[in-house]
């Protein structure tokens, strides 16, 4: 059954980060624009220049061709060369990715931290104006778009980081709220409470094993949505990561770097779904 299970995760895990990359590749490339390139521009090229500038990109015009020896190199190691940058893009690729992961960590912390500070105490007690003023102010952050967030915390000198981790809490908030108070209608949470364990006992023993599996569920799409925010965040706050490095390759359609990306994102969403599914299945495995 887990052989069987886990070969679905893989297969599916190829089958979309291969169709993943096809159509980002066939996206650009039909994109408007492809065939421009700033470089001809150049007044100090002459005649044969341009025309090896057109030769090296003619690989590039017959998508599936160059996405089969794309994947053929890939296999190898080889990520190509940027034609923006210059630079191999296995090179950018980890060079940028630390401080995309930096700030994706700091985001995933500060936004779980937050949302079940606020949502431990909702859930418990049940305040009805603390449930209220909290409420409001999760579905305010949860309607204003990262780039809002991120630009409103520039201006006001504060750190930027933030805005990934106030993208986070919302969605942390209402979800582990909601968990807790049905954990709390529970016939074996009812039974601890009449035994008179108390709250912080019943808590931590009886609620937390209940809702566990559920926030693994939400902790993998924080790594998507995370990943997501942090693009239009290092864009505008001038972030050296790979949100960046993906607006720069889509200005220059530079088509090696957008391969390389949408292939990394979508194998990186399907890793961290794969993983959330599996620790679901375990922990209600074990719960049963």
């Amino acid at each position: 059954m887990w052989i069987r299970r886990l070969a679905r995760h893989v297969s599916a895990f190829v089958l979309t980060t291969l169709v993943a990359g096809l159509l980002g590749a066939t996206l650009v490339r039909f994109g408007p624009g492809f065939e421009a390139d700033d470089q001809r521009l150049d007044p100090r090229l002459n005649e044969s220049s341009i025309q090896a500038l057109e030769q090296s990109h003619a690989g590039e015009r017959n998508v599936f061709q160059y996405y089969s020896h794309y994947l053929g190199r890939m296999l190898r190691g080889d990520f190509r060369v940027s034609r923006s940058l210059s630079r191999p893009v296995s090179e950018l690729l980890v060079e940028r990715a630390r401080v995309t992961l930096q700030l994706m960590i700091a985001g995933i912390a500060g936004g779980w931290l937050l949302g079940l500070l606020l949502a431990v105490p909702a859930a418990v007690n049940r305040a009805p104006l603390y449930d209220l003023v909290t409420t409001c102010i999760s579905g305010f952050f949860l309607c204003v778009p990262s780039a809002v967030l991120a630009l409103l915390l520039f201006f006001a000198n504060g750190p930027a980081k933030l805005a990934i981790a106030l993208v986070i809490f919302p969605n942390v908030f209402r979800y582990a709220r909601n968990l807790i108070i049905e954990a709390y209608g529970e016939p074996h949470v009812f039974v601890a409470q009449a035994r008179g364990l108390s709250p912080t006992r019943v808590f931590v023993w009886h609620v937390v094993p209940w809702i566990a599996p559920q926030l693994l569920a939400l902790a993998g799409v924080s790594l998507s949505v995370a990943f997501g925010a942090a693009i239009p965040i290092e864009v505008l706050c001038d972030f050296p990561g790979i949100g960046q490095l993906a607006w720069k390759a889509a200005l220059a359609r530079d088509l090696p770097v957008l391969v390389s990306l949408t292939i990394l994102v979508a194998a990186f969403t399907q890793i961290a779904n794969s993983t959330s599914d599996l620790a679901i299945s375990i922990c209600t495995r074990d719960r049963r």
